[in-house]
């Protein structure tokens, strides 16, 4: 399956004007004032604008920044990069392939075990579709990433809970 993603006059119009200023006019939006921060759901999360799949929460950790920070993106070639100056030295701003949209930037002080990179992305840029969601918002083929045999509820932090108590056997 194919699915062209674009930026369009009806996308852009649905906007908040958060959301407009983050993607369109490379704004950033408040640290710990904004919505997935401190999301810890399974799920993906995908561009506010085209719908593209960007990130995965597999790869989602807790940076303490105040915005969502990933490991790596859901496929390689969902976003690109690029060096920006505006605040006098360099940084790597991300876009998303699909439609052009600034999400955010990437730096290099993430987990060294998964790979040393931690994109910082603004929320306004983001959509979150929850696990359950998948298939009636069209990412079934996303499925296969929260497959699991493991079927513990997660706990605040999307850790999985453990119990104190054991079965005991006469």
């Amino acid at each position: 399956m194919s699915t062209e993603y674009r930026k369009t006059p009806e996308a852009l119009g649905r906007l908040t004007s958060l959301e407009y200023r983050v993607t369109q006019e490379d704004g950033t939006e408040p640290a710990f004032r904004n919505r997935y921060w401190d999301n810890h759901l399974d799920g993906i999360y995908v561009d506010v604008v085209s719908g593209q799949p960007l990130f995965s929460s597999h790869d989602k950790y807790e940076s303490g920044t105040g915005w969502p920070s990933f490991t790596k993106p859901i496929e390689p070639d969902a976003v690109r990069s690029k060096t920006d100056w505006k605040l006098l030295m360099p940084r790597t701003e991300v876009r998303s392939t699909g439609a052009d949209s600034h999400l955010g930037h990437v730096f290099r002080d993430g987990p060294r075990d998964a790979g040393g990179l931690r994109y910082c992305m603004n929320s306004a840029s983001l959509r979150f579709i929850p696990v359950a969601e998948l298939d009636a918002e069209g990412y079934a083929e996303y499925r296969s990433l929260f497959d699991q045999t493991d079927d513990r509820p997660l706990d605040k932090l999307g850790d999985r809970t453990t119990t104190d108590t054991q079965e005991h056997t006469s």
